[in-house]
């Protein structure tokens, strides 16, 4: 990438900044009709939302049996008020794009830009390089790809690379080099094209600085994480194809995580992916992702990362053959998982309809135990 800014403090933000840049260029060259975003339905939920945000509307594009985009249908919507596509690559469904070169240069050819949702980077760092395929920005997820923490309403962090198109509409202020090798921030008003501040012009440091230190740690092994968590997941990918019990929808090789469904485990049993999913915790794992991506039924995400060793990669995918034994032989031993947990299972529906926002300790039976 030409450029990148440090400022945006999560993946969807840096989505937002992406599409914001991209909606100042088309603006700055008078081309308002571009009012639409075209986003493949493998694409990661938050693309639809970024779109609308920024006050295009999104355009659901389908995939092909083969799980990649599907041209015809890319070709059928692409046209003057395209302003740009959103790609996740690697995609929801674990699979790279084969015809990301084709799609780049149709979006290109309309007069669009091409933005990459690089939420799974961990699986190409060293294979593919988005700004030389012609990606004019994407996001980076230093939490999904570079060991920062997660979760709990954060730290986080998501910068964002830009090609030249779009360098003069990044968020203000940059940092720039002066000819005699010394640094300085932009003063207010020197690049009036820029679409503002998103937050502190450095981001969130702490989480940028342990995520550099993560980079310099591997140096030029960096590609080697990314072969490992490929390795991974292909690996367990071919243990539960061979079994049998789940449905593995692409046999192609996937990047580093891949789907399975319980599509042919429910239809036989009556026990359904989330009942799966509860009995893991049984068997001491976390359970993957769960109904996403939406376009597949009865899926489960399982993206095992480069850490995990081949002992717990078999552990795992013991559990997941057990689970199915167990769907068939003792359903309802499955059906009213988990059994270990301190917590049962909770009504999600009344969880997700009336939530209690409002913390307090818990007392008496409710206090967890002391391990």
């Amino acid at each position: 990438m030409a450029a990148v800014t440090l400022q945006p403090a999560a993946g969807a933000q840096g989505e937002l900044t992406g599409i914001l840049m991209i909606r100042a260029y088309h603006r700055s060259r008078g081309d308002l009709e571009r009012t639409e975003v075209l986003v493949p339905d493998s694409a990661h939920g938050t693309n639809p939302a970024t779109t609308s945000m920024a006050g295009f509307r999104t355009v659901n594009v389908p995939s092909a049996p083969d799980g990649g985009v599907d041209l015809d249908a890319f070709r059928a919507v692409l046209g003057p008020r395209t302003a740009a596509v959103m790609i996740t690559n690697p995609s929801t469904l674990g699979l790279f794009e084969p015809r990301i070169g084709e799609l780049i240069e149709l979006v290109h050819a309309a007069g669009g830009l091409a933005y990459m949702d690089g939420a799974n980077l961990n699986a190409i760092m060293g294979r593919f390089k988005p700004g030389e395929a012609g990606f004019d920005a994407m996001h980076f997820n230093v939490h999904k790809t570079f060991s920062t923490p997660h979760g709990g309403g954060g730290p986080g962090a998501g910068p964002v690379g830009v090609g030249p198109k779009l360098v003069p509409f990044l968020p203000t202020p940059r940092v720039l080099r002066e000819p005699d090798g010394t640094f300085r921030l932009e003063r207010p008003g020197e690049r009036p094209s820029s679409i503002g501040r998103l937050r502190s012009f450095v981001g969130n440091t702490g989480v940028l600085v342990r995520a550099y230190a993560y980079i310099l740690a591997h140096g030029r092994d960096l590609a080697l994480v990314s072969e490992d968590a490929v390795l991974a997941a292909n690996y367990l990918k071919h243990r539960l194809a061979v079994d049998g019990s789940y449905d593995i929808p692409f046999e192609r090789p996937c990047k580093h995580e891949f789907v399975a469904q319980a599509k042919t485990l429910h239809r036989e049993t009556g026990i359904r992916t989330l009942d799966v999913a509860k009995r893991l915790i049984d068997y001491g794992f976390h359970p993957p992702t769960i109904y996403f991506p939406l376009t597949v039924e009865e899926a489960m995400l399982i993206e095992p990362t480069e850490t995990e060793s081949l002992e717990t990669l078999d552990a795992f995918a013991d559990a997941l053959v057990a689970i199915a034994r167990e769907a068939r032989e003792t359903p309802d031993l499955v059906r009213g998982a988990p059994h270990t947990a301190p917590v049962r299972r909770l009504d999600e529906a009344a969880a997700a309809r009336k939530p209690n926002l409002r913390w307090q300790p818990l007392t008496g039976r409710e206090t967890p135990c002391p391990d």
